[in-house]
């Protein structure tokens, strides 16, 4: 069962549950992040697809993790290849997938209300990485 853990990584990650807020109380911004972690020695090329209840998908987030690295990815910074961002206020889910293993946790800090909350967790792996 928990055999990814011990093989560091897996190729591809699956976010089912993602909405970043329209609008924030408080100084805080509300939005979601993807911290990403490559132990290998080797960059790995990361792609993004973001998918909705009912529309097409969004494609073509295209990022570098460097090797022996980590990296906190914004949801709602980044941009396509065509300029285009992940809506606010729109339920989605997320496929990240990778060139080599990686390890994926997905992260929501919710300010919607006055008390806020901090929500983490590891992504789903769907592609175990370093299978022997």
């Amino acid at each position: 069962m928990y055999e990814y853990i011990k093989k560091e990584g897996a190729l591809i990650w699956v976010i089912p549950d993602g909405y970043i807020p329209e609008k924030s109380k408080g100084e805080l911004i509300g939005h979601e992040a993807l911290c990403v972690l490559n132990m290998n020695n080797e960059n790995a090329s990361l792609k993004l697809t973001v998918y909705f209840e009912n529309r097409d998908p969004i494609t073509d987030f295209d990022l570098i993790i460097e090797g022996k690295r980590t990296k906190h990815i914004r949801l709602d910074f980044i941009k396509n290849s065509k300029g285009e961002k992940i809506p606010k206020g729109v339920p989605y889910a997320m496929k990240a997938e990778s060139t080599i293993p990686i390890i994926v946790q997905h992260s929501r800090m919710d300010t919607t209300q006055e008390a806020l909350t901090l929500m983490t967790t590891i992504a789903y792996p769907i592609n175990l990485g370093n299978r022997n």
